[in-house]
């Protein structure tokens, strides 16, 4: 969706801010501060078109009044201004309503230091572990950037086609802007309503193998609760890891183990009680947020019902877009199913991709086994029910459709959540899986 046009005041206050970031680079402040500022790009984005992260209550539940990049965002303007006394004030109030959060810590350290000498980079201290002050530069450049972005309100993930009405919420998580973000379920359309910091795999995204600390991308499905209590019942010590608790998904998907893709355990959970937040290259494959955040998107969870998409830069698309996607691969749905049903069994088969599989069947064997099923059937009645649909991330093409499917023939009957992968070849969609959901 397009963007409205900058107006005269917004113009205008891009050439101020252009201005003071000119004068900023011409004053003898703390370098690392300095770096720090730009790092973030505008100081004033949200003056111009953009609008600050809003952390809104969820279900009732009220989210914090302040969120950490618009505090963060405050003391940064106070440095622009040259007012140092002002921005040691600005990162205090930050500790007092987040008393661990390391990174506000260390940008405090620096204005300190900046009083009897100047910085060349943030937490310029040559006897702390550079490792761990190179994550807090990152995580100082993803919240800053974070508080700048736009919200995409009007606005959905191209991945969201059809909600289940009992689906509530859904979690699209962007790796690149080490952002979750919450839409509820209104009728069928999803609308934005929150966003949160996370931090994903230390080694990048696109998990592939066990151990390998990657975040898998996809499409996924929250399979179960685990409250802190359960994890140190389970864990002992090693839970506090996983902070206030943790939500498992079903990593590795039916396509993920089609790939060949392996391991285990892939959650969103929350931080160490010692932290307020963890960098956001730091899990070991998980999706982290602060231990606050997860008990407030842990009150609209739905197990084996929230959604959770994983992309690397979600795209964002206009609700119609999402709209004519979802209603062309729904006729292709229905197409499949009149076809069954019909017994119409060559031109049931013409759905299916000539790279399907299903288990250790390909094409030629389930075309062999439907042709003889059929064959002994003098009816068949095909109903689809309570049917959503995915577009999967990284792939342009494909999509994930998950339904009730009530089966009867002349000679058998059953009912199964069922869940198929299409992807769109030569202008038209094909099965490339079928099986139980």
């Amino acid at each position: 969706m397009a963007y409205p046009a900058r107006t005269s005041r917004q113009l205008n206050a891009r050439r101020l801010i252009t201005s003071a970031k000119t004068e900023f680079l011409k004053r003898s402040l703390p370098g690392a501060l300095l770096g720090l500022a730009l790092a973030a790009g505008s100081f004033a984005a949200h003056a111009m078109g953009g609008q600050p992260v809003q952390q809104r209550p969820l279900n009732g539940h009220s989210a914090a009044a302040v969120e950490p990049e618009a505090l963060l965002f405050r003391t940064l303007l106070e440095i622009k201004n040259n007012r140092l006394g002002s921005a040691l004030t600005e990162i205090e109030q930050v500790l007092q309503t987040y008393p661990n959060f390391r990174l506000a810590h260390l940008i405090k350290g620096d204005l300190l230091m900046a009083r009897v000498r100047p910085l060349t980079t943030i937490g310029n201290d040559q006897g702390a572990p550079q490792d761990r002050l190179a994550d807090l530069r990152d995580e100082a450049k993803a919240r800053l950037a974070r508080h700048q972005q736009e919200r995409p309100v009007g606005r959905v993930p191209r991945y969201l086609l059809q909600l289940l009405p009992e689906q509530k919420h859904a979690f699209v998580v962007d790796t690149s802007k080490s952002t979750l973000y919450v839409f509820e379920n209104r009728n069928g359309t999803p609308h934005y309503i929150a966003d949160y910091y996370i931090s994903s795999g230390k080694n990048g995204i696109d998990k592939f193998r066990e151990g390998d600390k990657k975040t898998p991308l996809g499409v996924y499905h929250v399979t179960g609760s685990l409250p802190r209590d359960k994890l140190d019942l389970i864990y002992g010590k090693a839970s506090g890891l996983y902070g206030a608790g943790a939500f498992p998904i079903n990593y590795p998907n039916e396509w993920d183990k089609r790939q060949g893709r392996n391991g285990s355990g892939i959650w969103l959970h929350g931080v160490p009680f010692d932290t307020y937040s963890r960098p956001p290259r730091a899990s070991d494959g998980c999706v982290a947020l602060t231990n606050e955040d997860l008990e407030t998107i842990g009150r609209n969870v739905q197990i084996g019902l929230t959604p959770v998409i994983i992309a690397n830069n979600v795209e964002w698309v206009s609700p119609d877009a999402a709209k004519s996607l979802r209603e062309e691969l729904a006729r292709s749905v229905e197409t499949w199913r009149h076809d069954w049903e019909s017994i119409a069994t060559e031109k049931y088969l013409t759905h299916y991709s000539a790279t399907f599989s299903s288990g250790k069947q390909n094409l030629k064997d389930w075309s062999q086994q439907k042709r003889q099923v059929n064959a002994g059937k003098t009816w068949i009645k095909v109903k689809v029910d309570k049917l959503n649909m995915f577009l999967y991330p990284g792939m342009d093409n494909m999509a994930v459709v998950t339904f009730d499917q009530d089966y009867a023939s002349s000679n058998l009957s059953n009912q199964m959540r069922k869940r198929q992968y299409w992807i769109k070849e030569n202008k038209g969609w094909k099965i490339v899986y079928e099986g139980a959901a």
